[in-house]
């Protein structure tokens, strides 16, 4: 055996006594209950001097995902074909609510915005952010290091007419410093500081021309006392 086969023989090894071997449809079935590390991203996020500072509200929908992305399980491609999770370690929260703490907590703590919160909370919200999370995995990608990739698409919605101000999807992939699980959920809590601060400044900057061009609350009937 050359170094070369040696090398990746080791790596495979490594790789398998991390992972669970169990696909993602066994990650979602009612197997027997197993002791797992919990870990849980706490993403800060510090806002750029070129967000706007805007008056208007905001509501965050729930974010949507495929049942199998928005696992409490970790998820990982060893290769582009495979979806796994790692063994005895999940998620303290899941993807979507993750991604949309991240959110809410930055747009909250840059002091940007009127009034931002949860759909359903009682906010009279100008606009509404419509989620959709399509990737939360630690990808390999050919790679000796996995990332930690997020991919979500958003879509800024004027609540008087229910009308897409405008959609753009962001993607982060962060790799992680080694193999094992807590490296990966730091890689994990990087893109989604990134994600989230990209996300919140296309918001306050997109509604902000949208209020612009006069299709904001005083350019016509006030949201106000609507609840989205």
């Amino acid at each position: 055996m050359n170094a070369r086969t040696f090398t990746r023989a080791m790596r495979g090894i490594a790789l398998a006594a991390s992972l669970g071997g169990l696909s993602a449809c066994g990650a979602l079935g009612g197997g027997p209950r197993e002791s797992a590390t919990i870990f849980s991203p706490d993403p800060r996020v510090q806002p750029d001097p070129a967000w706007p500072a805007v008056t208007w509200q905001l509501a965050l929908a729930p974010p949507s995902a495929a049942r199998v992305i928005d696992s409490f399980r970790i998820a990982v491609r060893p290769t582009p074909g495979e979806y796994q999770v790692y063994k005895g370690a999940s998620w303290a929260k899941t993807p979507t609510d993750m991604l949309q703490d991240t959110v809410l907590r930055a747009l909250e703590d840059s002091g940007r915005i009127g009034a931002v919160a949860r759909q359903g909370s009682g906010v009279a919200a100008d606009y509404k952010l419509v989620t959709d999370l399509r990737r939360f995995d630690a990808d390999y990608a050919g790679n000796a290091l996995p990332a930690a990739t997020i991919e979500v698409n958003v879509k800024l919605l004027h609540t008087i007419d229910q009308s897409i101000v405008a959609s753009r999807t962001f993607l982060q992939a962060t790799p992680a410093a080694g193999t094992d699980v807590a490296r990966v959920s730091d890689a994990f809590s990087t893109s989604l500081g990134r994600i989230g601060g990209e996300i919140s400044g296309w918001i306050l900057v997109t509604g902000q021309e949208h209020e612009a061009r006069g299709h904001g609350a005083g350019a016509g009937q006030s949201p106000r006392g609507a609840r989205p």
